[in-house]
């Protein structure tokens, strides 16, 4: 691994906090994804 030094812990926290920031963006992104495809789905049956 990459020596940090002094920093590593600071280094590893961002690292970690912009996984999970990317994740959580992800996750939103695939769950609205899949909210319109139903409602795109109920809008083509009642027609």
């Amino acid at each position: 691994m990459i020596e940090l030094g002094k920093y590593a812990g600071a280094v590893l926290g961002a690292y970690g906090l912009s996984l999970a920031v990317l994740g959580g963006l992800i996750w939103q992104t695939l769950a609205a994804n899949l909210r319109a495809r139903r409602d795109l789905e109920r809008q083509e049956n009642r027609g």
